[in-house]
């Protein structure tokens, strides 16, 4: 008998490049069209092909933001997501799975690394661990399994539609076991061939294939019987769109107007660029295209961005953190000449390399410091998809009306989830180019004029009477090079008044965001930390737990009158972040001389669940919380 459930967990796994993100789209598409609200979070190692990859899609009749700890149903095609992910399935969940892969044994798993194979011997108490000896366990905790021959679906439908070469093509595991579930899970077939066919909409040919592919094998899951879960059914309020995370930035970016943007690839920026390449016209509400420039390297990409910006045009670029380090220089050149830019900077685990397609907030105090000498700069930061489509039109008017550098930090949380949210709403974008005259009369024209606010006018390369000059050493009014003390000491004031002014000027809920009331245990954090503290906050709630959150946006120039007023009285700081010092907390403490009574941290490159959140903060509740909590969930 089916158990209705209000939400589901379903994952895939399988090697790079086989797939599995196509079947985690089809599976979310389908579950959208349901009516569900939907979050999912790919994880991938940093080769191009092979190594394992996957994929868990989280489906709710209730708002969600953030993955749990566990799966409720696990669809596998290959070994290795066996061996690393059946302990993940919760008691009286599923596992479907290729029914040749009983005999597989651990140390023939070409891609499971030597630590993995010796916590599976340690686990299953054995030297030789096999796939049947990891099914047998989870079965003794009460999951149900359910074999099914990949092989022999295709061999059926080669038999079927006479073509001889579908028997071979084992691509197409990753539709099999997506349409298998849907069939136990009692989703009609014809949504799911409704999704197919959407995701391969480019490719016809292929679309049909994988259409008769996924009836196949949606027959063949659905007489295995149902699933001990379901996907939820419900009607999401409002207008809804399902996206990936880097759409926000992208489509953020067409909308305000930026019309230029050159990068190098690195990843998780390079989606971004992608699709800003592939969706290059807009009409509203400000008609045009963007130019999408691959550059040589980061260095490159930010000069090339400062030299557009020169001459009027909007511009960013966008990477991570190894090509962020390589545009410091350039970014200290953007701040002395006051010059518009905008750097969309996903973050990752480093140093160096690092985990290069691994989560982690790593980058905070890079972006606040980076570059010598000093420089004013913004540095703000997203939460969710929803807001970093109306924050990146709002940083590139931070850039152009006080003409400095932004740094808009996203990360790989973000830029690697899958979700639903609020329709983007272009209407609601405004756009402010700040003292940027269509004429300049005046023939005595000053780029860095003295005005009573600061902000000089500025001209464009090529306007007649609006000749100006750029250089990296100080300068004069009028750009020419000095070493004068006193135009020294007026030129930096003149720039750094710009921060008394973001700080007076943006509104207090575009430098912090209170969720939930002022309670005396408060939480803070910054980013893409904001879904799973809402979810857990949630949680919490259930239980007759209430604790406030404040989100910082505006990171650099730092909002402590804003935070300071948030946080008075709160008798417990619990500070949130993905990084291993607390990074955010030590710039609390520097900016507002509060100190985080308990740092909840995670490190690990795998991204945060509300689940392991909501725990950690139950012993912050009960008093047993130490100082410092490390999160450690994921493989």
């Amino acid at each position: 008998m089916t158990t209705m459930t209000q939400e589901l967990s379903w994952m895939i796994g399988g090697p790079q490049g086989s797939g599995v993100e196509t079947a985690a789209n089809i599976f979310s598409a389908v579950c959208a069209a349901n009516g569900c609200h939907i979050f999912g979070k790919r994880e991938y190692h940093s080769n191009i092909k092979g190594l394992h990859s996957y994929f868990v899609i989280r489906a709710s009749e209730d708002l969600i933001r953030s993955n749990v700890s566990g799966v409720d149903f696990m669809a596998s095609y290959d070994a290795e997501t066996i061996f690393r992910h059946s302990s993940s399935v919760k008691p009286g969940g599923t596992i479907l799975y290729d029914s040749k892969l009983k005999d597989v044994a651990a140390s023939d798993v070409p891609t499971l690394d030597e630590p993995s194979l010796q916590i599976l011997q340690e686990r299953y108490g054995l030297e030789d661990v096999r796939v049947q000896n990891v099914l047998e366990s989870a079965k003794t905790a009460n999951v149900n399994l359910y074999p099914v021959s990949f092989r022999q679906i295709l061999d059926d439908l080669a038999k079927d539609l006479d073509n001889p070469k579908i028997a071979r093509m084992v691509r197409l595991f990753n539709v099999i076991g997506v349409s298998a579930s849907f069939g136990m899970l009692g989703v009609s077939s014809e949504k799911v061939v409704s999704a197919i066919e959407s995701v391969f909409a480019a490719k016809p040919a292929l679309a049909k294939l994988n259409a008769s592919v996924s009836r196949h094998a949606y027959s063949v899951g659905a007489s295995l019987g149902n699933s001990t879960h379901t996907v939820p059914k419900s009607e999401r309020k409002g207008r809804t769109i399902l996206v990936q995370g880097y759409h926000g930035t992208a489509i953020g970016k067409l909308v305000c107007g930026c019309r230029m943007q050159p990068y190098y690839p690195i990843t998780p920026a390079t989606d971004e660029s992608y699709f800003l390449e592939s969706n290059q016209k807009i009409n509203s509400p400000k008609p045009g295209s963007v130019i999408v420039v691959q550059t040589e390297d980061e260095i490159c990409a930010i000069g090339m961005a400062v030299g557009s910006a020169l001459t009027g045009c909007r511009t960013a670029t966008c990477t991570s953190g190894p090509g962020f380090s390589l545009m410091t220089e350039t970014l200290g050149w953007a701040g002395i000449n006051e010059t518009p830019v905008v750097i969309t900077l996903y973050q990752r685990s480093g140093p160096s390399t690092g985990l290069p397609t691994r989560h982690g907030q790593d980058d905070l105090m890079c972006a606040v410091h980076a570059g010598h000498g000093e420089f004013p700069r913004l540095v703000y930061a997203s939460g969710d998809v929803e807001e970093s489509f109306y924050d990146t039109a709002k940083c590139f008017n931070y850039a152009e009306h006080y003409q400095l550098p932004v740094i808009h930090m996203m990360d790989k949380y973000i830029a690697s989830s899958v979700c639903t949210c609020p329709r983007f709403e272009p209407e609601r974008v405004n756009i402010d180019r700040g003292k940027m005259p269509d004429t300049i009369s005046d023939t005595d024209y000053k780029r860095f004029k003295f005005v009573p606010d600061d902000l000089s006018p500025r001209s464009r390369i090529g306007m007649e009477n609006g000749i100006f000059w750029n250089t990296g050493d100080e300068r004069d009014e009028s750009g020419h090079i000095t070493e004068d003390p006193g135009m020294r000491q007026k030129m930096m004031d003149k720039r750094f008044s710009k921060y008394d002014m973001l700080l007076k000027d943006l509104p207090p809920e575009d430098q912090a965001v209170l969720h939930g009331n002022r309670q005396p245990i408060m939480i803070t954090s910054w980013g893409s930390c904001k879904g799973p503290i809402l979810d857990a906050m949630h949680m919490l709630e259930n239980k007759g737990i209430h604790v406030g959150f404040v989100q910082v946006k505006l990171l650099w120039p730092f909002p402590a009158k804003v935070v300071s007023s948030m946080l008075q009285d709160a008798k417990t700081i619990v500070n949130i972040e993905s990084n291993q010092t607390g990074q955010f907390g030590m710039l609390l403490r520097q900016q507002t001389g509060l100190e985080p009574d308990v740092n909840i941290l995670k490190y690990t490159g795998r991204a945060m669940t509300c689940t392991e959140l909501c725990s950690v903060m139950e012993s912050v509740v009960s008093g047993s919380a130490k100082k410092r909590e490390v999160l450690t969930y994921g493989v």
